[in-house]
């Protein structure tokens, strides 16, 4: 596919995260379908390492879908796209499953054993309200009013002992960045003097 990593590159890159010793990792460069590969083969290499459960847990199906198509290498856009639909796959010894960031989609992954996860990658999209996507029913209870504030990582972290999330111009609490030099920060660029500011879509840079 047009436009995916160097084997140099991805190689390099997830050798740098198994080099890395932070429990806790933030992916927070612009190249989202990047980052999600380099993340993936990261997670799939440490699967035959450390065998036992590993969660996707992606902002909604949307974004699931967009990765499982437009991630930059063929066995991560093959691997997604075989855990959509099951949301649980083998692989190996290691079994992972995929949610979102609706506890609504948690019950393939709320009563897994703590002692049996072993690592997690999150991704969230540009969206500024995550978790507050779905309409209620008249009556329903907001369940995800009351949920304190990026429930959608902390309570993975609470017994992940590895946990990489993916996210542009995102702050989050308990984690610490890592670069990988090969992606250039993008110089804004004016066009007819309107400059393409920080309201841009990144998901759609990717391609």
């Amino acid at each position: 596919m047009k436009g995916d990593l160097s084997k140099e590159d991805l190689y390099e890159s997830v050798k740098t995260l198994v080099e890395c010793e932070i429990p806790h990792i933030h992916l927070d460069q612009h190249k989202l379908f990047t980052l999600f590969s380099i993340a993936f083969q990261y997670i799939l290499f440490q699967s035959t390492k450390n065998p036992g459960a590993y969660i996707f847990r992606i902002e909604d199906s949307q974004l699931a879908d967009k990765l499982a198509k437009k991630s930059k290498d063929p066995s991560t856009r093959k691997f997604l796209q075989s855990l959509l639909v099951p949301r649980k796959l083998k692989y190996g010894k290691s079994m992972f499953f995929l949610d979102f960031f609706h506890i609504g989609s948690w019950n393939l992954t709320k009563d897994i054993k703590p002692e049996k996860l072993k690592g997690a990658i999150i991704v969230k999209n540009t969206s500024s309200k995550p978790m507050e996507f779905i309409d209620l029913e008249d009556g329903e209870e907001d369940i995800m009013a009351s949920l304190p504030k990026n429930y959608f990582l902390t309570t993975l972290q609470e017994n992940m002992p590895k946990t990489i999330t993916i996210a542009f111009e995102e702050e989050f609490d308990g984690v610490e960045t890592v670069s990988f030099p090969f992606i250039k920060k993008d110089k804004p660029q004016s066009i007819s003097g309107v400059t393409i500011g920080k309201d841009i879509d990144w998901d759609h840079l990717d391609d």
